[in-house]
C-alpha cells in the first residue's frame, strides 16, 4: 500500500497475529477524522483480509484515546458544488461500510472516545462493540452539516438502535452516551479504558476458538436480512449535498460558528 503524499491525510493500519487483524485508524491529531485516503486504505485493507482465510477476528480501532472515528474531514466538503458530489461521497462511504460489513469473520470495534458520523457507521457496521464510559455516539448532522445518510447507512442505524433513537440520532441531533448504548444492546460490554485491551482479548480469543463457518453463514444470513430491497434514496441525497444549507453548513462548521439554516 503507497503512503499518502501528505502526512495530514493520515493512515489506516493493519497488523496481524495469531489469527486476528487489528486495523487502527491512525490521524489522532484529527479525532481519526477520515480523509479520502484513509477511506481508500480502509477499502484495500478490507479486501486482504476477505481474501485471508486464516484471519478469525478483525478489530477496529482509533489512535489516540480520544475518538475512534469522528466522521469525515469535513475541509473535503469544501469542494463539492453540487448534489452529484454527495452522490458520489455516498457511494463511496456505502462501498467501505459494505467491505466491513461483508467480512467474513466475526468483527470488533474497540471504541474509546468519540464514534461520530462516519466513525458511527463503522462501529455499526462491526459484529461487536466495547467502549468506555466516556465514549459517545451520534450522527449530529441536522445540526452541524445540513447533509444526510444513504439509504443504507439508515437502514443500518434503524437496524442498530431501533427506530425511537434513530429518530434521536439524525432529527434530534443527539449524541447518545455509552451507558444506555450498552442497555440498548448496541454496545456489548462497557469499561474503563486501562480495560479495553484485556476484554477485547478475551473476547477475540472466545470467538476465534467458535465455528469460523458457522459464524460466517449467520453474518451473512442476518445482513440478507436486513439489507433486502432498500428502495432508491439518491434524490434525497441529492436534495441536501445541492442545498445551500450544506454549503452554510460546511462553512460554519469550519469557522467554529453555529449554523444559520435557510431552508433551501
Amino acid at each position: 500500500m503507497s503512503e499518502p503524499e501528505k502526512t495530514g491525510e493520515g493512515r489506516v493500519h493493519l497488523a496481524i497475529k495469531d489469527g486476528i487483524a487489528a486495523i487502527l485508524f491512525d490521524r489522532p491529531q484529527a479525532r481519526n477524522a477520515m480523509t479520502w485516503a484513509m477511506y481508500t486504505e480502509l477499502g484495500e485493507i478490507c479486501e486482504r483480509i476477505r481474501a485471508d482465510s486464516s484471519i478469525r477476528v478483525t478489530t477496529f480501532r482509533g489512535a489516540g484515546g480520544e475518538a475512534f472515528v469522528a466522521g469525515t474531514d469535513i475541509e473535503q466538503f469544501r469542494n463539492f458544488s453540487s448534489g452529484e458530489d454527495g452522490i458520489a461521497y455516498e457511494r463511496i462511504v456505502d462501498e467501505r461500510i459494505g467491505q466491513i460489513e461483508a467480512l467474513p469473520m466475526p468483527t470488533l470495534a474497540i471504541v474509546d472516545g468519540w464514534a461520530i458520523g462516519g466513525g458511527l457507521a463503522i462501529a455499526a457496521a462491526c459484529d461487536f462493540r466495547i467502549a468506555t464510559p466516556a465514549s459517545r455516539f451520534g450522527i449530529p448532522i441536522a445540526r452541524t452539516l445540513g447533509n444526510c445518510l444513504s439509504m443504507a447507512n439508515i437502514a443500518r442505524v434503524v437496524a442498530a438502535f431501533g427506530v425511537g433513537r434513530a429518530k434521536r440520532i439524525l432529527l434530534l441531533a443527539e449524541v447518545l452516551a455509552a451507558d444506555e448504548l450498552l442497555a440498548a444492546g448496541f454496545v456489548t460490554e462497557v469499561v474503563e479504558a486501562g480495560a479495553l485491551d484485556a476484554v477485547a482479548d478475551a473476547l477475540c480469543k472466545k470467538l476465534a476458538s467458535n465455528a469460523p463457518i458457522t459464524m460466517r453463514v449467520s453474518k451473512e444470513a442476518i445482513r440478507r436480512l436486513t439489507q433486502a430491497g432498500l428502495p432508491d434514496g439518491e434524490d434525497l441525497i441529492r436534495a441536501c449535498y445541492g442545498s445551500r444549507d450544506f454549503k452554510i453548513g460546511v462553512n460554519a462548521f469550519l469557522e467554529k460558528q453555529r449554523p444559520l439554516w435557510s431552508g433551501s
